[in-house]
C-alpha cells in the first residue's frame, strides 16, 4: 500500500443516533472531493475508501464512507478517543491519508 499526501482535517466529533455508540467526524465536501481524487481504484463496500488517520499520538487504518451532500464520514475508534481524550462535540485536527 502506497500512501498519498495527508489531508489536514478540522472537524467536530459527533455521535451516531442509531444503534451502538459510533462516533464520527464529517469531512466537508471540498476536502472529501480531494480525498476521492487520491483514490484510483474501485471503492470498497458502501463506497468506502481506505485511509490512514493520525490524531495526536495515535495512528490507525480505517475507511471513510460517503455521507450526505458529497461529504465523507470518518469513524473514531473508542480506544483512540479514550487515549486522546476526545469527547462528543470536541473540535479536533487530524491527518487523513488515502492508501492504495
Amino acid at each position: 500500500m502506497v500512501p498519498n499526501e495527508p489531508h489536514i482535517i478540522n472537524a467536530r466529533v459527533w455521535e451516531w443516533e442509531g444503534k451502538g455508540s459510533w462516533h464520527f467526524i464529517t469531512i466537508e465536501k471540498p476536502q472529501s472531493q480531494e480525498i476521492k481524487k487520491d483514490w484510483h481504484w474501485p471503492t470498497k463496500g458502501f463506497g468506502s475508501i481506505p485511509v490512514i488517520v493520525t490524531l495526536g499520538t495515535s495512528t490507525w487504518k480505517t475507511s471513510v464512507f460517503p455521507g450526505k451532500g458529497g461529504s465523507y464520514l470518518l469513524p473514531l475508534k473508542k480506544a483512540v478517543r479514550d487515549k486522546e481524550g476526545i469527547k462528543i462535540g470536541n473540535q479536533i485536527k487530524l491527518e487523513v491519508t488515502v492508501i492504495e
